[in-house]
């Protein structure tokens, strides 16, 4: 489950402030002292622009010569397919990749406490979208260009960052309690009361919500009153879990018939592993708008091996798209988001959450606490 996003990226970066002015990195013993990176900034700048000028079969043979002369790459993120991502990366290209993984709060913290610290211990960051915009907020992101980006999906084009895979919230039900012809077929239906009882609602979904939220009023012309009065008829027909893997299990376990925010990638895995739950109907369309959250990966000013960072953002929008689709998540390249081509896609607003997450914190603990539970 995500943390409320107010105090989210407000904790880290008060966290990580608070412990570089004690005195350093905690990782500092693994990469030698800051006085040995201090010149990384202007180095790998002038590498990226360099190969950023450059295109085609000239660019990529450039940059696998310059990252295998380089021999190395450090990976911080929290993507739990990295080990299966970094492998095919190690099996095509000479670089000893070294990762560290954690959640993505713990990700942040560790970034800005080693850059407050002048301390480069990682080449790129891969992680959520609010993390990746509070590292471009704070200016230790580069610009990646490259044709691979240009086809990324424009949700997953940000500024300082680029997407390889989406969450997908879709609305997904248990097919022994919600029969063929029966599914939901819009969002507001589930404030109907016959639904009572049947619905669930993650505690920390307040991006999902923020994003809905906004279409009602800006797309179908709702007020606010009535934007926030959907949610809360939702709320009062729900139980409330806590965890999206939970959430899955308990759906698939008939707790209860329908969730309003599951991650695709969760109800699809369980479904291929026989469990009997769905979110595209036989027949028909799923319940559209589905929202989507970009997780990507950005380059570091302060890399020490810029041209591997480089190529590994290569290889996440190429054998890594691969990878993704594995493990039933919606990749970022138009090729690889098959699954919500041909739906309506409302992306999370990130920038919004960023600047007025208590705003948003507070009205979805408003909605939760309507919930029947």
């Amino acid at each position: 489950m995500r943390s409320l996003v107010a105090t989210r990226a407000a904790a880290a970066v008060t966290a990580a402030l608070l412990l570089a002015a004690c005195g350093g990195s905690p990782t500092s013993s693994d990469k030698g002292s800051s006085d040995s990176n201090a010149s990384a900034n202007t180095d790998a700048t002038d590498t990226y622009d360099r190969i950023n000028a450059m295109s085609g079969q000239e660019r990529t043979d450039e940059l696998v010569k310059c990252a295998e002369e380089e021999g190395a790459l450090s990976i911080y993120t929290s993507n739990t397919d990295i080990d299966d991502v970094v492998s095919g990366f190690e099996d095509n290209y000479d670089i000893d990749t070294s990762v560290y993984r954690g959640n993505s709060e713990s990700v942040l913290q560790r970034v800005l406490q080693e850059q407050k610290a002048k301390f480069f211990g990682n080449d790129v960051i891969e992680t959520n979208a609010l993390e990746l915009n509070v590292s471009q907020s704070e200016g230790y992101l580069a610009e990646y260009k490259s044709e691979l980006r240009d086809a990324v999906r424009k949700e997953g084009q940000a500024e300082g960052w680029t997407a390889t895979r989406f969450n997908t919230f879709v609305v997904g039900w248990n097919t022994d309690l919600v029969k063929p012809g029966e599914e939901p077929k819009s969002l507001e239906e589930l404030a109907d009361p016959k639904w009572a009882g049947k619905v669930s609602m993650e505690v920390g979904d307040v991006d999902w919500f923020t994003a809905l939220y906004q279409y009602f009023v800006d797309e179908k012309g709702m007020s606010e009153d009535e934007a926030l009065g959907v949610f809360k008829k939702i709320a009062a027909n729900s139980k409330i879990t806590k965890g999206h893997t939970v959430q899955g299990e308990l759906l698939s376990a008939g707790e209860f018939a329908v969730t309003v925010s599951s991650y695709s990638h969760t109800i699809d895995k369980a479904a291929a592993d026989g469990a009997p739950v769905a979110w595209r109907p036989a027949s028909g369309t799923p319940v559209q708008p589905v929202v989507v959250r970009p997780n990507g990966i950005g380059l570091m000013k302060s890399a020490t091996n810029p041209c591997a960072a480089m190529l590994f953002v290569d290889w996440e929008l190429t054998g890594g798209q691969d990878v993704f689709a594995e493990k039933f998540r919606v990749g970022a390249t138009e090729a690889a988001a098959k699954a919500i081509a041909d739906l309506e896609v409302v992306p999370v607003p990130e920038k919004e959450l960023l600047d007025n997450g208590q705003k948003w914190d507070d009205l979805y603990a408003e909605v939760t606490d309507s919930a029947s539970n």
